[in-house]
């Protein structure tokens, strides 16, 4: 299996808002930035989208080390909660709705087909590729309220 390290971070301006993802893929030498956006989401939604657009790039199975500072994602994904939550309907322990069923369950279809490992760092604590996903969300998302000014 291919060794990918994959670093992904979103961004709001505001929560809802105008937001941004950002995520960096490495293979060997390669590296790869990508990004993007809507004009009315969460910051937790970005976060989750910037995991989905860069496992959509791999085009075989690989093992992939997904770095990120947050820990709904990560915690969503490595304790299993996502899939707790999809056995139960999308609903949490205390019988609440889950939030966000559309992107865990595209992100439990894609992790599914990965060799996963998950490491959470702070964030805005000078790991560059954690800045640099940080500047690509933050870029992004201030296009998209560029756009929403019209």
């Amino acid at each position: 299996m291919k060794l990918v390290h994959l670093y992904t971070d979103g961004a709001c301006k505001g929560n809802p808002g105008p937001g941004g993802w950002g995520a960096i893929l490495r293979y060997k030498n390669i590296e790869k930035e990508i990004s993007g956006g809507e004009a009315s989401t969460t910051n937790n939604r970005m976060e989750m989208m910037a995991m989905i657009r860069a496992l959509e790039q791999l085009k075989e199975p690989c093992h992939v080390v997904a770095t990120s500072d947050s820990r709904y994602l990560l915690d969503g994904l490595e304790k299993g909660w996502a899939k707790t939550w999809r056995s139960r309907d999308w609903r949490k322990k205390d019988g609440k709705p889950a939030l966000n069923p559309d992107l865990w369950e595209h992100l439990l279809t894609l992790t599914d087909q990965h060799k996963m490992e998950y490491h959470w760092i702070r964030g805005h604590a000078g790991h560059p590729e954690n800045e640099r996903a940080d500047q690509l969300a933050v870029e992004a998302a201030e296009r998209y309220a560029r756009v929403g000014r019209g």
